[in-house]
Parts: structure tokens; C-alpha cells; sequence
């Protein structure tokens, strides 16, 4: 089987320069990703009359939002070594078996999410502090969020498998692309609209589903050396057992 430019470099490249090429594009992405979190919490602290409180109700949500992406790495940073390892050894069919099996995981991970923090969430965020003033932007927030689990799911689940293939732009791009549209909604939806806190979270979600659309059309698409396929769509037990056990 022919070999792809990107395959044949990440075969005989010389170690160190491929290290330097492939960790710059995610450290740049890493940070792009802690900046648009930081604006987004500066766009709700400037909430007219109740910037206060809806920052705090926002915060005590975090927990929750941090677990939502939690497992997708869970699935994706299990997943990941994975199909490299398929890779390294030429076996690409049982690559994209992974690669499909971690997709489903990580639908399933999503619906699983959504229902339970749905049905729960307000517990939750009292456990986690939300006060009587607190718990109504805490809630207008995570629940929004919550709703779009599935697109955060395979937005961060399935990027390490864009970088596993040496697409390291292409991974910062997929990233860069809900940073944009985080950035750009936020204020539009927060103030233009006075949807407050509501709106941090619906610009969060659109954002998400950007990237996620982006990854998809990525990993569905020509270049890509591990295609999402039909035929994959699959929880297979043997490789999901792996994919669990590196993830954790």
C-alpha cells in the first residue's frame, strides 16, 4: 500500500524536528483554548447588575463542565496510542476500527451525560456550593451546556486522533475555529441579545459544534489516513477494553 506524504514523514523524519513540528501546533492550540475560556468569564463578570453573581454561578458549574470534557480525553487520550500503535505497524483497518469504535463510545458517553445531568444537575450544583442567589445562573448555564455534551464529546475526543496522524495544523485549526466563534458570539448573544449567562453558554455550545463539524468533515474526508466508516460504527469489546484502560 502506497504511503501518504504525512505517513512516509512520520516514518523517517528525524525525531527531534517532528517532536518540535507536531508539539508547537497543540501548545499553541492548548493555549488558544485557556484564552477563550478566560474571555468568556470576562464577557459574564460584566453582566450589568448581576456580573457578581452570575461569574460565581458560572464557577460553581465548572466542576461539572470539566467533567464533561474529562471523558472525552477518557476516550480519546485511550483511544489515541491505540490506533498509532495499528498504524505503526501498517495495520490501518484495525486503526479505523478504533477509530469508529471510539466514535460510538463516545456517542454513548454523551447520551449518558446529557440524561443524568439533566435529571440531576441541580443537586449537583448545590453540592458543589451553589448558594440560593447562585444556583439560577449556575443552572441557566450548565444546563445549556449540557445539552450540547455530544458536540464537546467529539470535538475533544476525536482531535488527538487528527494529531496521532501528524495533522498538527489541523488540529490547532479545529480548535482556533470555536475559539473564533466563541469569541464572536459572546458578546453578541450575552449583551446584543441580553440572554446573560444563557448566552455565554448557547456561544460555548455553537462553538463546540463547530469544532466538532470540523473533526468530523476532517476524519470523513480524503486526506485523513484513519477514515470514519459505516462499516466501523461498532463497539468492538476487545478494543474498547483497551481504549478504557489507556484512557484511564
Amino acid at each position: 500500500m502506497k504511503m501518504s506524504n504525512t505517513e512516509e514523514r512520520l516514518r523517517t523524519e528525524n525525531v527531534k524536528k517532528l517532536l518540535l513540528t507536531l508539539s508547537i501546533p497543540n501548545i499553541v492550540a492548548q493555549l488558544i483554548n485557556m484564552l477563550y475560556n478566560v474571555i468568556d468569564r470576562m464577557f459574564i463578570g460584566h453582566i450589568p447588575e448581576v456580573g457578581s453573581l452570575a461569574l460565581t454561578g458560572v464557577g460553581v458549574a465548572f466542576p461539572i463542565v470539566m467533567l464533561i470534557m474529562a471523558f472525552s480525553y477518557f476516550i480519546g487520550m485511550g483511544g489515541t496510542p491505540l490506533a498509532s500503535i495499528k498504524m505503526g505497524q501498517g495495520n490501518k483497518e484495525d486503526g479505523e476500527r478504533i477509530l469508529g469504535t471510539s466514535v460510538v463510545m463516545l456517542v454513548l458517553i454523551s447520551i449518558t451525560l446529557t440524561v443524568l445531568f439533566l435529571a440531576f444537575g441541580e443537586q449537583l450544583l448545590v453540592l458543589f456550593g451553589a448558594s440560593a442567589e447562585t444556583l439560577p445562573f449556575a443552572w441557566d448555564y450548565m444546563k445549556l451546556y449540557t445539552l450540547g455534551t455530544i458536540f464537546v464529546q467529539l470535538a475533544l475526543g476525536l482531535t488527538p486522533f487528527i494529531s496521532a496522524q501528524g495533522f498538527a495544523k489541523e488540529s490547532m485549526l479545529a480548535v482556533l475555529i470555536g475559539a473564533v466563534f466563541n469569541i464572536v458570539l459572546d458578546p453578541i448573544l450575552i449583551y446584543g441579545f441580553d440572554m446573560g449567562v444563557q448566552g455565554a453558554a448557547i456561544a460555548t455550545v455553537i462553538s463546540q459544534m463547530m469544532s466538532a463539524i470540523y473533526v468530523l468533515h476532517f476524519l470523513l474526508g480524503k486526506k485523513t489516513t484513519l477514515k470514519i466508516k459505516k462499516e466501523h460504527l461498532k463497539v468492538n469489546k476487545g478494543f474498547a477494553i483497551g481504549v478504557l484502560s489507556l484512557g484511564i
